[in-house]
């Protein structure tokens, strides 16, 4: 019986004034997989991701990170423990390489030493060679090797979960390609469970076994990748055909 990395049971959230952005959501995420989240903006993917590290607490229901309820958990400890990517990076400008890849590391109080070997290891992984980049700052790198970094440093500490919320959005199609093509190769290694919110339906079926698709807080489909394209549930269709028009004559 596949190991759970992620539960989401019953799972609601309510903001001031009763607007409700997720209701009675219910998902397993299968460890060691990868699952992507689509859904029109507002729909709540950002939302969910969020509650997996403790930065979003669900009005009802309750959310697991190997088998523990992430509300009872020490909240430092449990973001320590998973990797978390964004579409702005989040690099210290006037931090070198290093140091931006090697900071949770830091944060936990490991040596000069430790840190060092562990981004010696973590750089090369994403692409970037240590001794080439380890000395330069974010402004002296491109998109996508920023992007590469800040993966970097959310594999520094070996976390068992990864969330990634639209990580290579902001990159140009063929850069996004180049890093498609990467942390699928990479995700091959690592072995890690992988939440990823993405808009990009060809990036969710490159990259993930199973997509989720959320309308309006609510989980309205949930398929392995390789069955989206034929499903006839109306709201994927909808994303599908919205993704791949025909291009006019």
């Amino acid at each position: 019986m596949p190991t759970v990395g992620v539960e989401f049971a019953k799972v609601s959230y309510t903001v001031a004034g009763g607007r409700v952005l997720l209701r009675d959501v219910s998902l397993q995420l299968e460890a060691g997989t990868t699952t992507a989240l689509l859904g029109r903006s507002g729909s709540g993917k950002t939302t969910l991701l969020r509650m997996v590290n403790g930065l979003v607490m669900p009005s009802e229901g309750k959310v697991s990170v190997a088998g523990k309820p992430a509300h009872e958990a020490d909240l430092v400890a449990l973001r320590r423990s998973i990797g978390y990517v964004i579409q702005e990076t989040g690099l210290f400008p006037h931090m070198t390489i290093e140091r931006n890849a090697g900071m949770a590391l830091e944060l936990a109080g490991h040596s000069k030493q430790e840190i060092e070997a562990r981004v010696r290891e973590v750089l090369p992984l994403v692409g970037l060679e240590y001794e080439e980049y380890r000395a330069r700052y974010p402004w002296q790198l491109s998109g996508g090797q920023r992007q590469r970094v800040g993966l970097a440093r959310a594999l520094a500490t070996d976390p068992a979960v990864l969330l990634m919320d639209e990580p290579f959005g902001a990159l140009d199609p063929l850069t996004r390609a180049e890093m498609q093509t990467m942390l699928r190769d990479l995700l091959k290694k690592v072995g890690k469970t992988v939440l990823l919110v993405t808009h990009d339906l060809d990036e969710a079926l490159y990259l993930a076994k199973r997509v989720v698709f959320l309308a309006v807080g609510v989980v309205v489909a949930d398929l392995p990748a390789q069955e989206v394209a034929r499903s006839e549930n109306p709201q994927v269709r909808d994303y599908v055909h919205a993704v791949h028009r025909a291009v006019p004559v």
